[in-house]
């Protein structure tokens, strides 16, 4: 009975170890790949930092480009291949994960270019930039695709996101337009990569697109008010870059400036609008001015501006004596007629 209970536990210690040495076989590996003749993006899961991403583009087993990264971590990584004189055929895309000299990992990918294959749908448009991704879409026969939107900083995705069973007509109806807004804050001046991966279902075709952009801040005005008394603006934030500007208010009368007032606006991300108010000094004389107002970037770059016309009239000041009289008047009137009411209830 001991021996029996020794045994089963060695074969119990063994399968965990063996299980221990499985798990951590596949810890680190390489979940997903897609390339084109333009670029490629490998998703990579587990514990892959430090190792050796190398990624080959291979045409009837020769290989006609190698593009080696470090990754930082899990997540999906893009490269771009270098412009090449591609021929029409099939290529493949051999991804490996490698540590200290061996291969943890291994997936291939293989595709065709120069339209062997007929497309099942097409791209009008697409473009990225501070605000997000802007995708029309449209296909010869009805289908169906899943939408994978990636917001990419060097060579990592910061952020994927997936949109599921996208209904596209058929016969070249009107394009199913897609505008995606980022979700991060973008700092200004960082060059970012958008880029929309489009999988159509039905007949498991691939297609990537993507543009890089450089992130800057962005804001316009879309309200004024001016009066004897101030002024006011209202400006809406444009950019996923946060807007930290400010408001300048020129006022002037025949050519001569007369008042100039800056205030900061407040932080503004995409879709955000705040209003601005300022007073004047005193309130304006009688006559024409003019009112320039200016909208600057942190860098006092100017953003937007508009121009409008005051126009400053008379204040009207009504006669003390004869409004006493009107005032008067309704007492007397109602005097007069109690008094009658007295005389006649008298006679009765």
């Amino acid at each position: 009975m001991r021996i029996s209970a020794v045994w089963h536990l060695a074969v119990l210690v063994a399968l965990a170890a063996l299980m221990a040495m499985t798990g951590t076989a596949h810890s680190s590996e390489i979940a997903d790949l897609y390339s084109s003749i333009d670029s490629a993006d490998v998703t990579l899961e587990g514990d892959v930092a430090g190792m050796d991403l190398r990624l080959d583009l291979i045409e009837e087993g020769n290989t006609l480009m190698t593009r080696n990264l470090t990754p930082d971590g899990p997540g999906t990584y893009v490269i771009l291949w270098p412009a090449l004189n591609a021929e029409k055929g099939s290529y493949d895309v051999c991804a490996g994960l490698w540590k200290n000299g061996t291969a943890v990992s291994r997936k291939c990918y293989n595709f065709f270019y120069g339209g062997v294959e007929p497309v099942r749908f097409d791209v009008r448009d697409f473009r990225a930039d501070s605000r997000g991704m802007l995708l029309a879409i449209t296909a010869s026969d009805p289908t169906v695709v899943d939408l994978y939107y990636m917001l990419i900083d060097g060579n990592k995705a910061v952020y994927v996101t997936r949109e599921q069973v996208i209904h596209i007509m058929g016969s070249n109806a009107q394009p199913i337009t897609k505008d995606y807004a980022w979700k991060q804050i973008l700092e200004n001046g960082r060059e970012y990569a958008g880029r929309v991966k489009i999988v159509e279902l039905n007949h498991n075709q691939t297609r990537a697109f993507m543009n890089s952009f450089l992130a800057i801040e962005d804001a316009m005005i879309t309200e004024t008010y001016q009066d004897e008394t101030g002024a006011s603006a209202t400006v809406m934030g444009n950019s996923r870059v946060p807007f930290e500007g400010s408001l300048r208010f020129i006022l002037s009368q025949n050519g001569s400036v007369l008042n100039t007032t800056e205030k900061k606006t407040p932080v503004l991300l995409t879709g955000d609008d705040e209003t601005v108010e300022i007073t004047w000094n005193k309130t304006l004389t009688p006559g024409i001015y003019q009112l320039r107002t200016v909208l600057l970037g942190q860098e006092g770059t100017v953003m937007d501006l508009e121009e409008n016309v005051i126009e400053a009239k008379p204040l009207v000041r009504s006669n003390a004596t004869d409004t006493a009289k009107k005032a008067c008047f309704p007492a007397g009137a109602a005097a007069i007629a109690m008094l009658a009411i007295v005389l006649l209830r008298r006679r009765g």
